[in-house]
């Protein structure tokens, strides 16, 4: 007998992984959380569903959410995390000396305690003195804070249940107030690719540009995620992420990254036609 893991793309594309055996499956009072083993992916953590992290390919997903604005900025100090609670942001963000104070904010206590426990890859790092774990809604962590962050990354899952209220309006503009007059907000910015995810792209970007004078979108190949092609937004008060970009200083650290490199730093801003378009277009829609 052979066992799939089906995800839904669209309403008429499917991606599935054949699983080896299924090792965690519990509600918590938010999600559905599962951990399963591929010989492909390694191990799978997935929440109602939906993939969010794999042993083979998360090193892409977060390279590209932290190191980028790390190169922008080599002089961030203080960081806000909302969500990532497989700690793999966490675990790139640790590997800068320069970081003085990581607040992350995960809503579900059980993501984290189960990533601890399956994912050990991305879940190293949480013991680290600088990082500040604290179980509660980022969105009402957020209000509580004011001109404190050189950066906020929200690492957030879909538009859809507890991620729901990290894409709306109301929430970016906290996020603006949060930051310094230096800040940088990254956030993971859904797939162009097919309608429903380019729809929730679409007005999470202009909504966004209602508050940052500098706001931007870089893209990102991930196998295991919706149609391959992800995006991140990239919003500041001060940094251009390709102008501001110090290639050297960032190269000097002697980060090892299997993704990431200034050079594709770079071209990770250089867009398809079909997707400047629609980030055209999000200015004249809601």
């Amino acid at each position: 007998m052979e066992l799939w893991f089906t995800e839904n793309h669209s309403e008429e594309v499917r991606f599935s992984i054949k699983v080896d055996k299924q090792l965690y499956s519990g509600q918590s009072p938010f999600q559905r959380i599962d951990i399963l083993d591929t010989k492909e992916f390694g191990r799978i953590f997935t929440l109602d569903g939906y993939i969010m992290v794999t042993e083979k390919d998360e090193f892409i997903y977060h390279d590209m959410i932290v190191h980028v604005p790390m190169a922008t900025n080599p002089n961030i100090k203080k960081v806000l995390v909302i969500g990532a609670g497989d700690g793999g942001t966490v675990r790139e963000l640790t590997r800068y000396k320069t970081i003085e104070k990581i607040d992350m904010v995960e809503i579900d206590k059980q993501v984290v305690d189960v990533c601890k426990e399956y994912f050990k890859q991305t879940a190293c790092a949480f013991e680290d003195s600088r990082v500040n774990l604290y179980f509660e809604d980022g969105i009402k962590f957020v209000k509580t804070k004011s001109n404190e962050y050189d950066l906020i990354i929200v690492d957030s899952t879909d538009p859809i249940g507890p991620g729901e209220g990290l894409f709306t309006r109301e929430f970016y503009k906290d996020c603006f107030n949060a930051l310094n007059d230096d800040g940088i907000l990254v956030n993971q910015h859904e797939s162009p690719y097919y309608e429903m995810f380019a729809k929730q792209m679409k007005r999470a970007h202009k909504r966004i540009e209602e508050f940052f004078p500098i706001c931007s979108v870089y893209q990102v190949h991930i196998p295991t995620y919706s149609s391959g092609h992800w995006l991140f937004g990239f919003a500041s008060k001060k940094y251009n992420p390709v102008n501001d970009l110090d290639a050297k200083a960032w190269n000097d650290l002697g980060l090892e990254t299997k993704y990431y490199n200034t050079d594709i730093h770079v071209g990770s801003f250089m867009l398809p036609n079909y997707v400047k378009d629609m980030l055209k277009k999000s200015c004249e829609e809601e």
